[in-house]
């Protein structure tokens, strides 16, 4: 064999082994970005926790959701075989991911307390309000850590006035800590797809609609003024007759209410009181009673965990504008 045949030779197997090679790189790619993890797993990942800043030098694998709407965010993520428990459900489990959620154990109705948390030994909290790092309840953020325990404390749902982009936030962050970021971004598309499918139907009014947000109470009225509810309420093509009122919650009395005249008055679900004892109070209340709304029995019910700052955004905005608009919705 000659000298040039033998160069090509060899530099005919040189191209085919490169061409193995970028094939096993591209396969090893795509099988990355199917599964939604991050390229780099070995990444030092920061994040800075309202103020509290943690580094994640590896993705936790015994997670502990202590909210339901961020037990649904990380469900939503596909992190349920990451997780050793959760805990805290308020109502039924968002249906898309009842599957997911039977199969991780349930570990207190309620917050478990701090001995059960160290008991099953996990590596990460994840808080969805403030009392769930209070010291009466589990432990604080910071004696968590000296635990050797992560924590991440919803920023969403602990700030006033919060908009979708903060929930969207907490989306990224906790994607970035278990190192699925393209499974948080597509998360976040899906939902902006479903929020724009609905207020898409949303009629064009020239008068503003007053709502009032009953959460509970007998003498006073305990309402939403500026938390998440508020939003929805904007986005639903309604308007919160206490909106304007700095915080997220606030107490009103009824005399307030019934001279704001709200057309439509969105019940919260959740607790030993139901719904429907809510609306029966309202009904024979003397002064709520004559409100629009009560009088033209135009009441609304949103369960507290689709109107938390989680992933079921388009589902409460759904409720809300239909009992809004319903001529406008089959």
């Amino acid at each position: 064999m000659n000298l040039k045949l033998r160069h090509l030779i060899i530099f005919i197997l040189l191209l085919i082994l490169s061409a193995c090679g970028t094939n096993q790189q591209s396969k090893e790619n795509t099988d990355e970005q199917s599964s939604g993890q991050s390229k780099d797993k070995s990444e030092v990942i920061v994040i800075d926790n309202n103020g509290f800043t943690q580094e994640f030098t590896e993705a936790p694998t015994r997670a502990i959701s202590l909210n339901q709407h961020v037990t649904e965010i990380m469900l939503a993520l596909g992190l349920e075989d990451s997780m050793i428990g959760t805990a805290y459900l308020d109502d039924e489990i968002y249906e898309p991911l009842q599957e997911a959620y039977e199969k991780i154990p349930v570990i207190s109705d309620q917050y478990p307390s701090k001995e059960q948390v160290i008991a099953l030994e996990p590596d990460f909290l994840y808080g969805g309000w403030s009392s769930a790092f209070d010291e009466k309840t589990i432990a604080s953020q910071e004696e968590l850590l000296e635990l050797g325990i992560h924590s991440y404390l919803q920023t969403s749902s602990t700030m006033v006035a919060p908009k979708l982009e903060d929930i969207y936030n907490d989306i990224r962050n906790i994607a970035a800590i278990f190192r699925v970021e393209e499974r948080g971004e597509q998360l976040i598309e899906e939902m902006n797809t479903d929020i724009a499918e609905i207020t898409g139907q949303l009629p064009e009014v020239d008068k503003e609609l007053p709502v009032l947000v009953f959460d509970s109470g007998e003498t006073d009225i305990f309402t939403a003024s500026q938390n998440f509810m508020n939003e929805l309420i904007t986005l639903a093509g309604g308007v919160n007759i206490f909106g304007d009122i700095e915080g997220n919650w606030t107490t009103v009395s009824k005399e307030e209410a019934v001279d704001k005249a709200p057309e439509v008055i969105v019940v919260v679900d959740y607790g030993s009181t139901t719904a429907q004892e809510k609306i029966n109070f309202i009904k024979s209340d003397p002064a709520l009673s004559t409100t629009p709304a009560a009088k033209n029995n135009r009441f609304v019910v949103l369960p507290l965990s689709a109107a938390s700052e989680g992933v079921r955004v388009a589902e409460a905005i759904e409720i809300l504008a239909k009992g809004f608009y319903p001529e406008y919705f089959n």
